[in-house]
């Protein structure tokens, strides 16, 4: 069997999904980190669009954190993700489902505000992005985020929104751990809801552990309010203990001598 290729972005939390589910079920894989730009190319020739995650196994690719994972609770059925039971099943899809949209698609918009930040803006930028791009990036004023955020349909009012359903949607999460007599959303094993959930999570606060390439001082940051709110102590922790039990630890890519990802080449 070929070595799984997970092309990604070190801190995109749909690519932390994706690793997240991969490190669970113990398979091996090697990350190719995509630049913007030149990058991106290589992967709308190969799978049809240019976001990340993409998972090619063999001469199989599939896009889309879930379809991803779905493949591969098919094709490598050991550690299943998806529970048998029916109630069950429903229950980590629906919360599958609810993560990817409130905690995937509105946490990046609430990361706009952070993204102010010149120096976070530099140091979340894929590992392999040129110099000059960083400094490109890292020199945008934050009137010109401002601009972009709106061009985007990221006003201030949905910016409130977003953040306000995050908060409604976490205190929900926080409700079911508590009451929940599994250590699990859905069970007495992680399901694809946990998986997806911890994963997401990546952008309200970033685990502290060696999982990612990432510099240190980012390293347990994240979004004011949230990262740093004692309402939220046991979401964090739960996820942490999740992080400690199944997520590997970041490891150089074997076929690669440096510390980086692999970024893609173009032909």
């Amino acid at each position: 069997k070929y070595m799984l290729e997970l092309y990604q972005c070190e801190l995109s939390q749909f690519s932390e999904k994706v690793r997240l589910v991969v490190d669970y079920k113990g398979l091996a894989y090697r990350k190719i980190e995509v630049v913007p730009g030149m990058g991106q190319l290589e992967l709308l020739r190969m799978s049809g669009q240019g976001q990340v995650p993409v998972l090619k196994d063999g001469n199989t690719v599939i896009a889309d954190s879930t379809a991803i994972a779905l493949y591969l609770d098919r094709t490598y059925p050991d550690r299943p993700i998806i529970p048998t039971n029916p109630q069950q099943k429903a229950t980590c899809m629906l919360l599958e489902q609810w993560a990817d949209h409130s905690i995937g698609t509105k946490g990046r918009s609430i990361l706009l505000e952070g993204l102010k930040n010149s120096n976070l803006r530099t140091s979340i930028l894929p590992v392999g992005t040129p110099d000059l791009l960083k400094n490109l990036v890292g020199s945008i004023p934050r009137e010109a985020l401002d601009v972009l955020g709106l061009g985007v349909g990221l006003t201030p009012e949905s910016i409130r929104a977003a953040k306000a359903e995050m908060h409604r949607g976490l205190e929900s999460i926080c409700l079911l751990l508590a009451q929940n007599s599994c250590p699990y959303l859905t069970g007495d094993t992680p399901s694809l809801a946990d998986l997806t959930i911890a994963g997401l999570s990546l952008v309200l606060k970033i685990p502290e552990g060696p999982y990612l390439n990432i510099p240190e001082n980012l390293k347990g940051k994240g979004i004011p309010g949230f990262a740093d709110n004692p309402d939220y102590d046991l979401f964090f922790a739960w996820r942490d203990r999740l992080y400690a039990d199944f997520r590997k630890p970041h490891q150089p890519d074997i076929n690669n001598s440096g510390a980086a990802p692999t970024t893609i080449a173009i032909d």
